[in-house]
C-alpha cells in the first residue's frame, strides 16, 4: 500500500503468495494499480492505489497477458506519475502501465524472488514505492473422486457416483522448455487399495499426430513431448483412463482439454504488396481514399493478433509530408490536409505499416506495403485562348472549308472531358454561315465554311469565339479573359458564273408554229458587280433541234416547225437547256432551262384501231368493233365519225359499218359467206376539231375456217399463233445462207481439183517430163517419126483433166518413186510463156537434191508435126556452129557442166 502523499516513505508490505488449490485461468502476473477516490481537498488522506497480485505456475513460461488494463492514477491536480520497474531484471514495465515478466521464472524451493515498483512525480520529483515478493509452491496434484456425500430428501447421507471433472489445462506455443515437460498428475482416489495403470487417448496422444502427449501408466503424470504450435492446431482434447492390472475399467473416462496459449510468432501480411487508390484532386480533408487490410495468424483475441496501422513515409511531400492519414485499427486512409492538385502532384506513395501487440513499437512484429495513390483530374483549369485574334481567309461561294485553325491550352488530363475543347461562335455570325468543329486529337478548334459567303454582300467577318470544356468547371472555379478570342475572317472574289433569271423560264406556245419565230428573250446576269465582262449565249441541249439563241442578246427563234406529238415532248412540255458564259479569267459560265408549254391543234387525221382483226367466212351476227387513233387532244380528237369509201366498189357490197357512239363503230359482213383470205376496208374517218381533218384508213381483216367454237384452223393460222412474222423471216434468211455457203464450198473444192490436176503435169512421177539425159548415138526417124503430144508444153492451167497423164516417157529418166521427194515446180507466170517455165524448171532441177549424180539435159517433149511454135533446135542459133558462143553454159549449173566443156571449151 502506497503511503500517504507527502509523507516520507518508511516501509513496504511484504505479501506471500501460496496456492489455495488449482484455479481456472490463474496462469499469468498481473498488477493492475485500482483508483480509489475520497477526497481531493485534503490530500494527505488519498490513497492512490493498491496491488492485486496474480500467479501462474512458476515453471512455465508465463503466456501473455490477455487484454492487461492500463495503470490509471489519480493525480489530484499534479500532473501525470511516472512508473518504472526496479531491482529485477526479470520483469519489465509497459509503456501502457502493466508489468510483464521478460522470461520464464523458475525458483528453486523456498527462494524468492522480488521487484520494486517505483511512482515518480515528474514536477515535485517526490517518488513511491512498492516491493513485491514471489515464491514457489510445490505443483499440486489433482485428485479427482468418484464419490461425494450428499443429503437426500429424508435426510439420510448417500454417496453417488460422478465423473471427473478436469479444468482445461493451458500450455504456451514454441515453449523451449526440457521436454517431455510435466503438465499435470492424474490420480483416482481408488488407488489407495490397489494397483490402477493410467492412459490417454485422442488426437494427439495415439492418433495423429500421435506422441505429442504421453502419460505415466503408474503415476498418473501428463506430459508434452515437443513445443507445440497453435497455428497448426488450437487445442487438443483427450480422454484419460484409469484401469486395473487386469484390465478392468476402474473409473469412467475423462476429458481432456488442452488449450495452446498463443505466443507473438507470427507477423503481420497485407492482403496485398501493393495497393492501388485514387482520389480526386482538391479533396476536402477527411475524404475517404482507400483501405488496406492485414491478417494475422496469432490470436485475434489477445494483443498477438491485435494490428495497428500507420503511415511510415509519404513521396513526394508535397505540398505536405502529412496528406493522409490512416485509421489505425480499420486501415482506412482519408486525406487530412487540403491542396490536392493534379497538375503539380499527379500520384503518392505512402508506405503502410502494420504491427501486432496493438501497435507496441518495442514487442509488436510488423510488416510494410505500398500505397499508390492516384489524383484524379477534375475540370479545375478553364481552356485558354493561346492568342486574343486569328486570322483567317476564304473565297466566296465555297464551303466545307476550314480558315482557321484556334488553338488552346488546357492543364487538365488530355484526352478526357476536363481536357476536351468545345468552340462556340457568340458573335460577328447571324446567318450561321460558320462553325468550329474541335480536332479531337489537337483539341484545335477548326473554322469552318457551312453556308457560302457573298464578296459582294459581305468582304469580311469578325467573330467572337467562346471556347469550354465538355463538362462544366469545378465549383468556385470561373473562366478567365482567356478563354475568349476573336477570328478574323476575309473574304476573296472570284469569277462567278452567270444566272439566268429566272430559271427554269417558262412559255406556252401553239404547236406549229413555223421556222423563224420569235419567242422570247433569255438572258442572265453576271453576280460580279465589281467586274467589267461580257456575257454570250449558246445552245446546250434542244434534243429536236427546234430552236435557236442569239449569242449577244439572248433571243431565242424557232428553225423547225414545233410539234406536240413529238417524242421528245412529255406532257405537253419540251425543255431546252442555253449556257451563258462570261469572258472573265477564268472563264465561267452558268445554264437556263426553257420551259414551252405546247399547246394541241387540230393537226392529225385519226386513224382505224384496230388495224388488223380476224373474221370466220361464215360470222356469228356480232359485228366487229372498231375505233379510231388521234394523237390530238380533245376537242380536236373525238367523237369520231366512220364512214365506208366508195372504192373499191365491193367493199361497200361486202362489208356495211354502223354507228356505236362516238368512239365505237360496229363493221358487219353483209353477205352470208365471205371466202378465206386477207382483205382490206377503206374507212373515212372524221374528227371532232374546230377544222375537222378526215383520213381514209384500211383495216385488214384476215377471214379463215373457224371451228364450232369460232376459232381459225387452217395451217396458216395455226403457224402464224406458233410462229411469229420475225421469227418466220429469221428461219428463211439462215436457210438462204446456209445453201450459199454449201454453194461456195463446192465451187472451192472444184477449183483445188484443176489446180491439183494442173500440178501434175510437172509432178507425177508417171508424166514426169523434167530434164533427162539426151541420147545422142540413138539414130531414129526425125521429129515427123516421134508421136509426141506437144500440148504439154502449154501452160498447165489450160489443160484438160484427160490430157494430163497423155506423154512419153524416156528410157534414161531416173526411176520412179512412189513417194515425191523433190520440190514442187511453179507453172509458167503467164500463159504462153514457155521460155519463163523453161528457166524455172532448170532452176528447179538444179537444186533438185534427189536428182541422178550425173548431167542430163531436161527433156520437155516434142512438139510433134504441125506444131505451130518453131523448132527448139534453131532458137537462138547461127547458120554456122562453129561461130556459136556456148559460154553462157557455164551459167546454167552443175548439171550443163559437160555441155559448157563440149561446147564451151574453145579448141581444147
Amino acid at each position: 500500500v502506497f503511503p500517504n502523499h507527502g509523507a516520507s516513505i518508511s516501509g513496504y508490505f511484504l505479501l506471500e503468495v501460496s496456492w489455495q488449490g488449482y484455479k481456472e485461468n490463474d496462469c499469468y502476473l498481473e498488477i493492475t494499480f485500482y483508483e480509489k477516490y475520497q477526497s481531493c481537498n485534503s490530500c494527505a488522506s488519498v490513497v492512490l492505489g493498491a496491488v492485486l497480485i496474480s500467479c501462474w505456475s512458476l515453471p512455465l513460461s508465463p503466456p501473455s497477458p490477455p487484454s492487461p488494463r492500463a495503470v490509471k492514477f489519480d493525480d489530484c491536480g499534479m500532473g501525470p506519475v511516472l512508473l518504472e520497474v526496479r531491482g529485477g531484471k526479470d520483469f519489465r514495465l509497459g509503456g501502457d502501465g502493466v508489468v510483464y515478466t521478460r522470461h520464464a521464472l523458475r525458483l528453486a524451493h523456498g527462494k524468492r524472488a522480488f521487484l520494486v515498483v517505483k511512482a515518480k512525480d515528474p514536477k515535485t520529483k517526490e517518488e513511491w514505492q512498492t516491493r513485491v515478493h514471489l515464491r514457489r509452491t510445490p505443483r499440486p496434484t489433482i485428485v479427482f473422486p468418484w464419490r461425494s456425500v450428499v443429503v437426500g430428501g429424508d435426510g439420510s447421507l448417500r454417496r453417488v457416483k460422478r465423473d471427473w471433472v478436469i479444468p482445461p489445462i493451458n500450455v504456451p506455443e514454441n515453449s523451449r522448455g526440457q521436454f517431455p515437460e510435466e503438465l499435470v498428475r492424474i490420480r483416482s482416489d481408488r488407488d489407495k487399495n490397489r494397483l490402477l495403470r493410467y492412459s490417454v487417448t485422442g488426437p494427439g496422444a495415439d492418433q495423429p499426430p500421435t506422441g505429442i502427449f504421453i502419460i505415466n501408466p503408474i503415476s498418473g503424470q501428463l506430459s508434452v513431448t515437443k513445443p507445440l504450435d497453435r497455428e497448426d492446431i488450437a487445442n487438443f482434447h483427450l480422454r484419460a483412463h484409469a484401469v486395473d492390472l487386469n484390465g478392468n475399467q476402474v473409473e469412467n473416462p475423462i476429458d481432456i482439454v488442452i488449450n495452446v496459449i498463443d505466443m507473438n510468432d507470427n507477423r503481420p501480411e497485407f492482403t496485398h504488396t501493393v495497393y492501388n487508390g485514387s482520389v480526386p484532386e482538391g479533396s476536402k480533408p477527411g475524404s475517404f481514399v482507400m483501405t488496406v487490410t492485414s491478417v494475422d495468424k496469432d490470436d485475434p483475441k489477445t494483443a498477438n493478433g491485435m494490428l495497428r496501422y500507420k503511415i511510415l513515409s509519404q513521396n513526394p511531400e508535397s505540398p505536405s509530408s502529412n496528406m493522409f492519414t490512416i485509421n489505425n485499427k480499420t486501415g482506412d486512409i482519408i486525406t487530412v490536409a487540403a491542396g490536392l492538385d493534379r497538375e503539380k502532384v499527379s500520384q503518392y506513395k505512402l508506405i503502410i505499416q502494420a504491427t501486432d501487440m496493438e501497435g507496441n513499437p518495442t514487442y509488436g512484429l510488423s510488416n510494410t506495403a505500398t500505397a499508390i495513390i492516384r489524383v484524379t483530374d477534375v475540370n479545375d483549369n478553364p481552356p485558354e485562348f493561346t492568342s486574343d485574334t486569328f486570322y483567317g481567309e476564304v473565297q466566296e461561294n465555297r464551303v466545307t472549308v476550314i480558315v482557321a485553325n484556334l488553338t488552346v491550352t488546357d492543364k487538365d488530363q488530355p484526352h478526357t472531358a476536363a481536357w476536351n475543347t468545345v468552340y462556340r461562335i457568340t458573335a460577328g455570325d447571324p446567318t450561321g454561315r460558320f462553325s468550329i468543329p474541335t480536332d479531337p486529337t489537337t483539341n484545335e478548334g477548326l473554322v469552318t465554311v457551312v453556308k457560302p459567303v457573298d464578296y459582294e454582300l459581305t468582304r469580311s467577318y469578325m467573330l467572337t469565339v467562346l471556347a469550354e470544356n465538355q463538362v462544366p468547371l469545378a465549383r468556385g472555379i470561373h473562366l478567365p479573359r482567356q478563354s475568349t478570342a476573336t477570328v478574323s475572317v476575309r473574304i476573296t472574289d472570284v469569277n462567278e458564273s452567270p444566272e439566268f433569271s429566272p430559271n427554269p423560264k417558262g412559255l406556252k406556245l401553239e404547236e406549229g408554229l413555223p421556222a423563224g419565230s420569235l419567242l422570247t428573250t433569255f438572258t442572265a446576269q453576271d453576280p460580279d458587280r465589281y467586274m467589267q465582262q461580257n456575257i454570250r449565249y449558246s445552245k446546250l441541249f434542244d434534243p429536236a433541234n427546234w430552236l435557236e439563241i442569239d449569242p449577244v442578246n439572248g433571243r431565242i427563234s424557232t428553225i423547225a416547225v414545233l410539234d406536240r406529238e413529238s417524242p421528245y415532248v412529255k406532257n405537253n412540255l419540251y425543255n431546252v437547256t442555253f449556257m451563258a458564259s462570261d469572258n472573265g479569267v477564268p472563264p465561267a459560265s452558268g445554264t437556263g432551262t426553257l420551259q414551252m408549254y405546247l399547246l394541241d391543234i387540230n393537226d392529225n387525221a385519226p386513224r382505224v384501231f384496230p388495224p388488223e382483226v380476224e373474221m370466220c367466212e361464215k360470222p356469228e351476227p356480232n359485228g366487229i368493233n372498231i375505233t379510231a387513233n388521234d394523237p390530238d387532244l380533245t376537242p380536236n380528237a373525238g367523237p369520231f365519225a366512220f364512214e365506208l369509201a366508195n372504192r373499191p366498189a365491193d367493199a361497200r357490197r361486202n362489208w356495211t359499218l354502223s354507228h356505236l357512239n362516238g368512239e365505237y363503230a360496229q363493221m358487219r359482213l353483209r353477205i352470208g359467206f365471205l371466202e378465206s383470205g386477207v382483205y382490206e376496208v377503206p374507212i373515212i374517218i372524221t374528227d371532232s376539231g374546230n377544222l375537222p381533218m378526215s383520213n381514209t384508213s384500211y383495216l385488214r381483216v384476215k377471214v379463215c375456217q373457224c371451228d364450232h367454237h369460232g376459232d381459225c384452223v387452217d395451217m396458216e393460222r395455226i403457224m402464224a399463233a406458233g410462229l411469229g412474222t420475225g421469227a418466220i423471216i429469221a428461219i428463211l434468211l439462215c436457210i438462204i445462207i446456209l445453201l450459199v455457203m454449201v454453194l461456195l464450198f463446192v465451187m472451192w473444192m472444184k477449183r483445188r481439183d484443176k489446180e491439183r490436176q494442173a500440178k501434175q503435169l510437172l509432178i507425177d512421177p508417171e508424166d514426169d517430163v523434167r530434164d533427162n539425159i539426151l541420147k545422142y548415138d540413138e539414130e531414129g526417124g526425125g521429129e515427123e517419126d516421134q508421136d509426141y503430144d506437144l500440148s504439154q508444153l502449154q501452160q498447165p492451167d489450160a489443160l484438160e483433166p484427160e490430157m494430163v497423164k497423155v506423154g512419153v516417157r524416156r528410157m534414161d529418166e531416173r526411176p520412179l518413186h512412189q513417194d515425191h521427194l523433190y520440190p514442187l515446180r511453179s507453172a509458167a507466170p503467164h500463159p504462153g510463156d514457155i521460155g519463163d517455165f523453161i528457166h524455172e524448171g532448170l532452176k528447179a532441177a538444179d537444186n533438185d537434191p534427189t536428182a541422178p549424180p550425173y548431167d542430163s539435159l531436161l527433156v520437155f517433149d516434142y512438139e510433134g508435126s504441125g506444131s505451130t511454135a518453131g523448132s527448139l533446135s534453131s532458137l537462138h542459133s547461127s547458120s554456122s556452129g562453129g561461130d556459136q558462143d556456148y559460154d553462157y553454159l557455164s551459167d546454167w549449173g552443175p548439171r550443163f557442166r559437160k555441155l559448157a566443156d563440149l561446147y564451151g571449151g574453145g579448141d581444147d
